[in-house]
């Protein structure tokens, strides 16, 4: 078994940011305790209340912070305005905001310091990712942190959630042998 990557191994201020390989967000997960998410909601509907409750479930060993200004409760655990206002500096940021926010949440992420910011599903900005890896953090952008965890940990196949169906074909059914 190979010894996991260093910060300093994975990226370096003198090489340009680059987005972590599948391994190197493997190890980014395994070394990580603590998550802060910013921009989670109390709304079921949202994407970022349905990763809080899978971070939450007995399927990881997370601490999880989350971070709204709008929110007081989410899924019975305190929200923090803040970032500022956590416990302590997180492992990983996972931001939650619209793409011209994240140079901001990154900002944030690197003034408290965090070690990873990580941008969710859908979300990237250059400006963000090169700020945060100046700075020493790693930086993850377009990919969802449950989904990676669930992959990683066998909850998720490569065709999509671990469901036992690896097909979209309705079952044959053997043909009844009479009918009363």
């Amino acid at each position: 078994m190979t010894a996991p990557l260093r910060t300093e191994q994975l990226e370096s201020a003198a090489e340009p940011w680059r987005l972590p390989t599948e391994r190197e967000r493997l190890q980014i997960l395994n070394r990580s305790r603590t998550i802060a998410m910013v921009g989670a909601s109390s709304n079921p509907a949202r994407a970022s209340h349905f990763v809080a409750t899978y971070l939450l479930s007995s399927s990881t060993d997370f601490v999880v912070w989350f971070v709204n200004p709008r929110e007081s409760s989410i899924l019975g655990h305190q929200v923090y305005p803040a970032l500022t206002q956590l416990p302590e500096a997180p492992d990983i940021v996972v931001a939650f905001r619209r793409e011209e926010e994240l140079l901001g949440v990154a900002a944030d992420a690197v003034a408290i310091g965090a070690r990873t910011f990580w941008a969710q599903l859908g979300l990237w900005s250059d400006e963000a990712a090169v700020l945060a890896h100046e700075a020493g953090l790693l930086v993850v952008m377009n990919r969802c942190i449950k989904i990676e965890h669930a992959r990683f940990a066998g909850g998720l196949h490569l065709a999509g959630f671990d469901t036992g169906v690896i097909s979209s074909k309705r079952p044959v059914r053997p043909a009844s042998s009479a009918r009363g």
